[in-house]
């Protein structure tokens, strides 16, 4: 599968560290079985999720004006770009690439947005591999575009519906701690801590703070990488 993580890991110093050979196998045992228990979990996920995403569909059309689920442009495993399908949260005319107008959510679109059930749609994107359920958050193309060759290393594994930085903190987190705790989910990559992740998701889900990035947000990680690797 061609894990480039699994020999080598960078931290943002950008010093490699070489892997212990007993690592290396109990990496890849470990992605192999993640990979295809990934698209497993999700094939059920969609199955057993149909009937509240029906519900969904149903409330987000009877609330608001156009379409049910929102796509959008996202940056993968390696740097390969992909489509995320989400419910829509917020009104159709809203573009999360103009700065001068702040977000605006739907009522549903709130709901959705604070219990995360936004990203049930996301199940489409494990099951076919793009995505797993535990990882990097994909970001929008512009975050790519604006790292370095270290930052870059975040996108060295398939990026999850929930990771390391979402439960440490989320949004309440800046841009540099983000890619911190991503490329040290790398380096400690086991099931042990994908079992923690899962258990602290559930913690953070309920307690809903930082939930919401929203376009200032976005404009500020972006403008900080800007600076911090000279691109302006």
């Amino acid at each position: 599968m061609n894990e480039s993580y699994i020999e080598t890991y960078v931290d943002l110093n950008g010093i490699v560290s070489h892997r212990k050979l007993i690592g290396i196998i109990r990496i890849k045992i470990f992605a192999t079985l993640k990979f295809f228990f990934d698209r497993f979990l999700a094939l059920w996920g969609l199955l057993l999720a149909a009937p509240l995403m029906i519900i969904i569909s149903i409330a987000i059309k009877i609330d608001s004006k156009g379409h049910v689920f929102f796509r959008q442009k996202r940056t993968g495993k390696n740097g390969k770009e992909f489509y995320i399908c989400k419910f829509r949260t917020m009104v159709e005319k809203n573009d999360v690439h103009d700065f001068s107008k702040s977000d605006e959510h739907t009522r549903v679109g709130k709901i959705l947005r604070k219990t995360s059930l936004d990203e049930i749609p996301q199940l489409f994107s494990i099951l076919t591999g793009k995505m797993s359920f535990i990882g990097p958050r994909p970001w929008i193309p512009d975050y790519y575009d604006n790292m370095n060759s270290i930052q870059k290393h975040r996108y060295d594994v398939r990026p999850g519906l929930t990771g390391l930085a979402q439960v440490m903190g989320r949004n309440n987190l800046t841009i540099f701690d983000k890619i911190r705790y991503d490329l040290k989910y790398i380096k400690d990559y086991s099931l042990m801590q994908d079992v923690k992740i899962i258990f602290l998701t559930i913690k953070t889900v309920f307690v809903g703070s930082g939930a919401d990035a929203g376009k200032n947000t976005i404009k500020t990680e972006l403008d900080d990488l800007k600076r911090f690797n000279n691109k302006e």
